[in-house]
């Protein structure tokens, strides 16, 4: 083979080298721009998902409260009544009482 053609073959091979690099980094730079898409694509919905989650979970909390508050009321509600009663059920006995006291008040002073 005579020397002009080896060079002209060695150049094609380098042209055709240096094409297949530069197709290679295209593809490179394609996949990482693809992937860092995805990427970002994954990362908001995470936070999506983690932001639902999280008002799922504030509003569980939300109910748990409201739940804890009711019964809560409910109790001081029941407790009150039962005072009420006791008292209701006391009046004749502290009257009694206050009048024998007043009226030990007036025969200590006659």
């Amino acid at each position: 083979m005579p020397r002009p053609e080896v060079l002209d073959r060695i150049k094609e091979a380098e042209q055709e080298a240096d094409d297949i690099v530069a197709a290679a980094e295209e593809d490179r730079e394609e996949t990482i721009a693809e992937a860092r898409k995805q990427a970002d694509e994954i990362r908001e919905q995470a936070e999506k998902d983690a932001e639902e989650a999280s008002q799922e979970r504030l509003e569980d909390a939300r109910e748990e409260i409201e739940a804890e508050r009711e019964s809560l009321i409910e109790q001081g509600e029941n407790a009150r009544e039962e005072l009420e009663q006791q008292a209701d059920g006391r009046v004749d006995e502290v009257v009694d009482y206050v009048t024998d006291l007043f009226e030990e008040a007036v025969h200590a002073q006659t």
